[in-house]
Order: structure tokens, then sequence, then C-alpha cells
């Protein structure tokens, strides 16, 4: 289902059990907010997981996608990054960009394996410290 400004909080709530450096609802909604980003919300009977992604010109950039550590590998990550992808082609884009931790192996394999490939690193851009490959896909 596509996220609206009324699920921020819920939106937050699935950042937090994901990620050591979540995001809040006041910058959920703050993001929500900008032109160009449009997200997808997976439900199967609870909220599962969601995509957040960003148009800029000709291309999109996915600013988060989680999924409830519970109910990982079930292909809805890639379910999601599929909608996003499917998005993407209706407004003429031809790719999309996103960051992924060099220690987060799941996900990088789960990019990999939907066709996304290196194309530059950000070298310590996390808070811990640790470095971000970023990884282009096609539409």
């Amino acid at each position: 289902m596509p996220i609206e400004p009324p699920h921020a909080a819920m939106l937050a709530a699935i950042h937090a059990a994901c990620f050591a450096e979540a995001w809040d609802a006041e910058a959920m909604e703050s993001l929500l907010a900008m032109p160009g980003v449009f997200g997808f919300l997976a439900v199967n009977d609870l909220p599962q997981g969601f995509i957040l992604c960003r148009r800029a010109a000709d291309e999109v950039e996915v600013l988060t996608l989680a999924v409830l550590p519970a109910v990982r590998r079930r292909r809805i990550a890639a379910n999601l990054l599929d909608r996003a992808r499917r998005t993407a082609r209706q407004q003429g884009v031809a790719c999309l960009f996103l960051e992924v931790g060099v220690d987060n192996e799941a996900a990088r394999q789960l990019y990999a394996g939907l066709g996304f490939r290196p194309v530059g690193r950000r070298p310590r851009y996390y808070g811990d410290g640790a470095d971000a490959l970023v990884l282009r896909g096609d539409v």
C-alpha cells in the first residue's frame, strides 16, 4: 500500500526495530513532505516493512528500506524494491541508487541478487564510522 503522511509514527516504529540509528516520526514526516518522495508499506494483517524513495531528476534514491526482523527472508524487501522499480519506470526513470553498509552481508546479497551493483563507496557514512557502498540498479 502507498505510504501517506499519517503513517509517519508507524514507519518510525518499524525503522527503530530495524536500525540502531533510527529515524523518528518527525523525520519521517519531513521526508514524506519533500517533493518527489514516495513509498510503500508491506502489510499482512500487521505492518511488516516499508520502502521510502525520492525521485530527483532522472534518478530514484532509495532513502530507506526496512523489514521487521521477525519476517525477514520472506521476499518482503524484494517485493518492496520491485514496487519501487515499477513506480520509477512509470515516472520515466532508468535507475535506482541506494546505500548499504559494507558489513551488512545479508542486504548486500539481496541487492546483488536483484541486479544492484556497486558504483561507489562513502567512507565513514554511518554514525558508527562504517563505510557505505553505493549501489545502482536498473528499473
